[in-house]
């Protein structure tokens, strides 16, 4: 576990965008659209929430240019999220276009985290676009449970656009679970078998508050040590060191090459390496998961700011970001926008 940073200091004026505990931010996690395709039960209501206006969300220039900002403030990572980002239909083009920016840390590595759905027919466009590589949500094996879980009968669809991304050279894959105490614990170790068998990464996420209807509740989460403590019954588990910002904590399987993920972010933070902002589809840059202040980059792009106003909207909003997201704490309140419309 990383300890939060407790030595604030003035964030700089210039270089990286640093904040006041010295963490440095390289990753920006860019949503495409709040929309998505599935109504998964731990994200939103079954008749899904109340989606942005499109003339309120970003223009694909508008959404470059804050990426040519952040990248070069140091930003080596952009992350396309969603709702379901294979469902913005220049997907393509704003994976072109940001792949050819360049920065103090070069050309960024641009990655995306989707359902699969459209994959098997976008996933060769995106790697030819520059698309480095894809995260993939997968919390079950089991086609009735797939539909229960996520509303639609989708899942020979998801592992077409797995398998889809695998020939397309979009590696290394990344499996998402959101591990949930009688619903899907019990897949652990055979979603870790799937990917092991395939040369895939199984990643377990405890479940976070950040669902539409608000309906979290600790105890029906799944802890990483529990996640640790079935895997364990099934495979021989070595710590792998080195973790650096990175939200999963890895371990070999049986001795690797293959590994697996956890990320406890509920149990075990690991906010004090944390070096990563978010940018809503609507413009909306925020510091954190959990934040409930944002800083609107969208009225700057459209009252004709410059690109240093720009920059001094994103070196803002990192000087205000706070040490932790204190779920532990009973002060904590869920951040009013879910997870669909924040972006992961």
């Amino acid at each position: 576990m990383t300890p939060p940073p407790t030595a604030p200091a003035a964030e700089p004026a210039v270089g990286p965008l640093v904040d006041r505990f010295g963490r440095v931010h390289r990753d920006l996690r860019v949503s495409l659209t709040d929309r998505c395709s599935l109504r998964c039960t731990y994200c939103m209501p079954a008749e899904g929430v109340p989606w942005l206006p499109g003339a309120g969300t970003l223009t694909t220039d508008e959404l470059v240019r804050v990426a040519e900002v952040a990248v070069a403030l140091g930003v080596a990572e952009i992350r396309l999220t969603g709702g379901e980002p294979l469902l913005r239909r220049d997907v393509v083009e704003v994976v072109r276009r940001m792949a050819t920016l360049e920065g103090p840390a070069g050309r960024p590595e641009i990655s995306l985290t989707t359902n699969a759905l459209r994959l098997p027919a976008l996933a060769e466009p995106l790697r030819e676009a520059g698309l480095a590589r894809v995260n993939v949500s997968l919390d079950t094996l089991d086609r009735e449970r797939f539909r229960a879980l996520t509303r639609r009968d989708r899942l020979d669809d998801t592992l077409a656009g797995i398998a889809a991304a695998d020939a397309a050279g979009l590696r290394p894959i990344k499996l998402n679970a959101v591990a949930m105490r009688g619903v899907n614990d019990d897949e652990v170790t055979d979603l870790v078998a799937f990917a092991v068998e395939r040369g895939y990464e199984m990643r377990f996420i405890e479940q976070m508050p950040l669902d539409a209807g608000h309906t979290w509740v600790r105890a029906r989460m799944v802890t990483g040590a529990e996640i640790l403590e079935r895997l364990r019954g099934r495979y021989t588990l070595t710590e792998v060191p080195g973790r650096g910002s990175a939200p999963a904590q890895l371990w070999h399987v049986d001795g690797g090459p293959a590994t697996v993920g956890v990320i406890a972010s509920v149990t075990a933070p690991f906010c004090g390496a944390c070096d990563r902002v978010r940018l809503t589809a609507d413009g909306q840059l925020r510091s954190c998961l959990f934040a409930h202040a944002e800083t609107d980059l969208r009225v700057l792009l459209r009252s004709g700011a410059d690109d240093a106003a720009l920059a001094t909207a994103f070196r803002r909003c990192i000087g205000g970001k706070r040490p932790g997201h204190d779920i532990d704490d009973p002060t904590f309140l869920q951040p009013d926008r879910p997870m669909s419309a924040i972006g992961g």
